[in-house]
């Protein structure tokens, strides 16, 4: 008797070959006769079909409990739709915030000058949405992947250092109009992003105000409007894009963005307007003068030339350095002086390098003095050069917050970046049929930039970060919920395919013995 396991679903066929061909020997010692052998013959065929027909039986009861499995799998479909669209209602909360953040309103409309809190109340509105439903959807105040974690910490230690700092009215100050609603919305933002057409509602809108920022700058540019050091400009919307360098910080930012959405896509159209969207913000950069921002772009073009050229290095190479090449030959005439002026502070006009240099020596001094928990948020001007920022986000936070909380903050840019990284390895074979890789390397340069750009500004408060990171946690999470949906399928047909063979077996063990014994007794008796 065989036993079960050795026959596959389709192997039953070859099995009564051969359980007839075990009895060749017998035909070959004794002659059979013509009508023993049809006999013979006619038993193997009832026996196969027996077979085929309680196994057809078995294929039944796999039938219900397939039935069964697509009413438990449509049910999932269900639960999994009604995840995707919760958060709604928040959603709209956190995209009316970033839109009013981005465009100020009441800058354009003076005589709306009511709305100036307008940011603020959207922000409330949208905390007492999104509690509740994310406590009914989830039975947790929010997921928990580790950006969570790190800014829940960082968050933590700004708390524990206030009562020591050395101001602690100015330290909550900034802390509750500035840093907490920008955190407080960067957790909105990882919770109700949950499909990539709400993620690229979000990147447009970046790329929108980056794309209004640019047009101004380009304006101001060409009639002479030069309110920074004589030569450089800014754009038209106050802020967190009031100062130049921070107005250059978004379009480091954001060109990556573009450049991921332009590769993503295969509309032509869509090509052309990411195209003139990067070539208008790539624009905004150098007529910045940003030095920072230069650094950033050229690590955003490093970036790409890496990632989307990982079988030809040399070519990647080649490209990096025609890139920059290419960017400084169409760069105004004196930009290249501004970028010199990085090493060699003799050709800065303004002296603002001298300066610079001078307050980040100061801000890695008071790091070193109070390494654990700084001098509280905010509160290094009190110990700078003429009551100066410390130009650098780094050191913003190791000698405002301490040592301890700038790893945190180095970490909590770290993680998505590392985790973007083996999404775009992982996404590299199939990058022509998914949309998820050439954002994901968008995202990975668009954080690569900020970080070298950032060490010449100081942000950490701000949202840059936030809102670039909360981009890389939802779409690792669309991404991974995706490979999650791809497995279920994958195992249910597993399953499909294991129950269809227990059936086969059990009708093989059922029904086969008897067969075997009726063809050895019809050959017996011939």
């Amino acid at each position: 008797m065989p036993d079960a396991g050795e026959f596959a679903p389709d192997a039953f066929a070859p099995a009564s070959a051969s359980c007839t061909a075990n009895y060749a020997g017998d035909d070959a010692v004794r002659p059979v006769r013509r009508n023993a052998a049809g006999e013979i013959e006619r038993a193997e065929r009832e026996a196969t079909g027996s077979v085929i027909a309680h196994g057809g039986e078995g294929s039944g009861g796999r039938g219900e409990e397939s039935e069964r499995g697509e009413e438990n799998g449509r049910g999932e479909v269900k639960e999994r739709l009604a995840f995707k669209r919760g958060h709604l209602l928040g959603y709209a909360g956190l995209f009316l915030f970033t839109a009013v953040l981005y465009f100020r309103p009441y800058e354009f409309f003076p005589e709306y000058t009511f709305l100036f809190s307008l940011a603020f109340w959207v922000a409330v509105c949208t905390l007492a949405v999104f509690i509740p439903t994310q406590f009914m959807l989830e039975g947790t105040l929010t997921a928990r992947p580790r950006e969570v974690n790190l800014v829940i910490l960082l968050t933590v230690l700004v708390l524990v250092g206030m009562p020591l700092a050395t101001d602690p009215g100015m330290a909550w100050k900034l802390f509750n109009d500035l840093y907490l609603k920008y955190v407080l919305m960067f957790i909105v933002l990882v919770n109700v992003v949950r499909t990539e057409r709400r993620l690229k509602w979000l990147l447009l809108l970046a790329l929108a105000v980056g794309c209004v920022l640019s047009v101004s700058a380009l304006r101001d540019f060409e009639s002479g409007n030069f309110t920074v050091e004589g030569y450089r400009v800014t754009g038209n919307i106050g802020g967190m894009f009031g100062n130049v360098n921070d107005m250059a910080l978004h379009l480091v930012i954001t060109v990556p963005i573009a450049i991921g959405l332009f590769l993503q896509t295969r509309s032509l159209l869509q090509k052309i307007a990411y195209a003139l969207c990067c070539l208008v913000m790539v624009t905004g950069i150098i007529f910045s003068y940003s030095r920072g921002a230069f650094l950033g772009l050229i690590c955003v073009v490093a970036t790409f030339v890496w990632m989307l050229f990982r079988r030809n290095r040399v070519i990647a190479v080649v490209l990096f350095f025609a890139v920059i090449a290419l960017m400084l030959v169409l760069a105004p005439g004196n930009y290249i002086n501004r970028v010199v002026s990085i090493v060699d502070h003799s050709r800065d006009a303004a002296g603002s390098a001298q300066q610079r240099q001078a307050v980040l020596l100061r801000s890695i001094f008071i790091s070193a003095r109070h390494p654990l928990l700084g001098v509280g948020m905010g509160n290094f001007p009190i110990y700078s050069i003429r009551n100066f920022v410390t130009h650098n986000s780094y050191t913003q936070v190791s000698s405002e917050l301490g040592m301890p909380a700038l790893v945190v903050y180095v970490m909590f840019m770290l993680t998505p970046l590392r985790r973007l990284a083996r999404v775009a390895r992982e996404t590299f074979a199939t990058r022509r049929d998914t949309r998820v890789h050439y954002l994901a390397v968008g995202l990975a340069a668009s954080l690569v930039g900020y970080m070298m750009a950032s060490a010449f500004i100081a942000v950490a408060y701000w949202p840059y970060v936030y809102y670039v990171v909360g981009y890389a946690v939802t779409l690792r999470r669309i991404y991974e919920a995706e490979q999650s949906v791809v497995c279920e399928n994958a195992e249910a047909k597993t399953n499909d395919a294991r129950i269809e063979h227990a059936a086969t077996n059990h009708a093989l063990n059922d029904h086969l013995p008897a067969a075997t014994g009726r063809i050895r007794a019809l050959h017996e008796s011939s």
